[in-house]
């Protein structure tokens, strides 16, 4: 064998194994560089957003449950209509329709007392309208009901809804969205880095509940006057 031959030789493995060496290298580097990015890519946080929103019902229920009672069934029916017709002209002299009112129910009991029957008839009516401010107005005149004799049993009392959340829920999660980002902002200002677009998110549920607590006294039991709030759960990428 040359020495010429074996000198190309040497020169070739050289060769090669210098560019396995620079591939290696070069390899090792894109393969570090890409974990780093993964690693990067993978840096997060999550944080919730609250948005709130104070609204006003607009509808008003109001439950009238009354009763009376005799010794026999027709004295106690002829005051159970009595009452009725008492409840009618009181709603017809705040201003609402005959239809604003429905009956919802009504049932008799019977028991006897020493061997004296006793008939006690319960009946409830239903008043359901969109004028809140007229409800109100009811609601706060509610013993003018007391004073021509009719008695309210428990369960009686007014309740006010919000059926206009789906015309704010988009509104409301991008305000919680905002509110998320903002917190994301501050903790990656504190942690020296940068906020960027959202990984993922979870809306939470809406709740609406009443504005100024819970109302008491007999009789009423909400306020037209709520509270929408929704809470969302956002995880952001961090640069």
């Amino acid at each position: 064998m040359s020495e010429k031959f074996i000198e190309s030789r040497n020169k070739i493995w050289l060769a090669s194994a210098g560019l396995l060496t620079i591939g290696l290298i070069v390899g090792g580097y894109l393969l570090g560089d890409g974990l780093l990015r993964a690693k990067m890519a993978d840096r997060s946080v999550t944080v919730r957003g609250l948005a709130e929103r104070d609204v006003t019902a607009d509808l008003a229920t109001w439950t009238i449950a009354y009763s009376a009672q005799s010794t026999d069934l027709q004295s106690a029916q002829t005051d159970i209509d009595q009452d009725t017709d008492a409840i009618t002209a009181f709603f017809k002299e705040l201003g609402f329709q005959a239809d604003a009112l429905k009956p919802t129910g009504a049932n008799v009991n019977q028991y006897s007392n020493n061997g004296i029957p006793q008939y006690t008839i319960r009946q409830r009516l239903s008043l359901r309208t969109n004028d809140i401010d007229k409800a109100q107005a009811a609601v706060a005149r509610q013993f003018d009901l007391v004073r021509r004799g009719v008695v309210l049993e428990d369960g009686s009392g007014m309740s006010y809804t919000f059926t206009k959340l789906e015309d704010i829920k988009p509104e409301m999660v991008a305000e919680a969205t905002k509110d998320a980002r903002k917190s994301a902002e501050q903790f990656a200002e504190d942690s020296g880095t940068d906020v960027g677009g959202i990984k993922s998110a979870t809306q939470g549920y809406f709740s609406i509940d009443s504005r100024d607590g819970d109302a008491g006294g007999y009789g009423v039991t909400d306020t037209p006057y709520k509270k929408v709030r929704v809470v969302t759960t956002v995880n952001f990428y961090l640069d």
